[in-house]
């Protein structure tokens, strides 16, 4: 395979993993770096991928930890990793958060069905709960404001696709750098 036809293929991998829960880059690893400089890594649903502009959408809890590190240090690093396809996919870029007042929350919580909206309604992330045994009811729609108004979108801007290939011989790896508006800047086989 061409450079060209790899780096198409990993971004058509996460956008289609995108609206395909049993896609092995459905679930991505999204990494930040606390306020005391360590690092922090935590599972996310990839739940949009725009190819052209090179971008990925998470959603998440604007009371997470993981929103006040992306507010103080927007730089991250999303890694991927298909065991069907042996495919890591690295993506490192930067964060912009858009909180629940914004048009892009309004958004994508207009396409969120009720037990989504409902992991919303709680405590802030990280909290102490105890667990009756019983799964919670249904929020009504009191609670589901209030979870409304705890739900933001991170947009990460990809700055560079790190493509790594495992097979029993001949492990392939490319990197792929990207411009501002997400413009292919440069591709580059480089070793394993």
């Amino acid at each position: 395979m061409m450079l060209s036809e790899i780096e198409a293929a990993g971004w058509a991998a996460l956008r289609q993993a995108a609206g395909d829960p049993q896609s092995g880059f459905r679930c991505v690893t999204l990494c930040t770096v606390d306020a005391e400089g360590a690092p922090q890594a935590r599972m996310v649903v990839l739940r949009a991928c725009d190819p052209a502009r090179r971008t990925l959408d998470i959603h998440t809890d604007v009371r997470s930890p993981k929103w006040a590190e992306l507010t103080a240090a927007p730089r991250v690093t999303v890694l991927g990793y298909c065991p069907q396809t042996r495919l890591q996919l690295r993506l490192i870029g930067t964060a912009t958060l858009h909180g629940p007042d914004s048009p892009a929350a309004a958004a994508a919580w207009a396409t969120l069905p009720p037990w989504t909206r409902s992991t919303y309604t709680g405590g802030p992330p990280g909290d102490e709960r105890a667990f009756a045994g019983a799964a919670a009811p249904m929020p009504g729609a009191a609670e589901e404001g209030a979870g409304r108004a705890c739900f933001g979108v991170i947009v990460v801007q990809a700055t560079a696709l790190d493509w790594f290939q495992l097979q029993r011989q001949d492990n392939r790896r490319a990197r792929f750098s990207y411009g501002p508006e997400g413009a292919l800047m440069a591709a580059v086989w480089v070793n394993p």
